[in-house]
């Protein structure tokens, strides 16, 4: 089956359920080969509140893009088993053996939800 650009990519909420806190509102699922190779390349910004969530992914680079993300590797029960604080461009996040996703959130995120290895986020689909 060819990609088409029409698919429509899934949105997710994502909490903290451990600290009470939202780390995006709007997280896009790039749960196929071709939307993680995308991911966040040909952006020039990440809105706040936004987000890509790679499934599966242990590993990213930020080659090809224009500004600093946020990176939190996830454990298959959401639990965060690492976390990579603005990630410049042209930069890699080493594969974590125990991470099956990751999320790309805009810079200085993780520190604005207190979020910290070990705690258990909440994802919920709303599109």
């Amino acid at each position: 089956m060819a990609y088409s650009a029409a698919r429509r990519l899934t949105v997710a909420r994502v909490h903290n359920r451990t600290k009470g806190t939202l780390l995006a509102s709007r997280v896009e699922i790039a749960d196929s080969f071709f939307a993680r190779l995308v991911g966040l390349l040909g952006r020039r910004s990440l809105a706040p509140g936004g987000g890509v969530l790679l499934i599966p992914c242990n590993s990213v680079h930020t080659i090809g893009m224009r500004f600093p993300v946020d990176i939190v590797l996830l454990s298959r029960s959401a639990t965060i088993v690492g976390l990579q604080r603005s990630v410049a461009p042209y930069s890699i996040v080493w594969p974590n053996r125990g991470a099956r996703s990751v999320l790309e959130l805009p810079s200085e995120t993780i520190s604005a939800s207190r979020s910290e290895k070990g705690d258990v986020l909440q994802i919920e689909v709303i599109d």
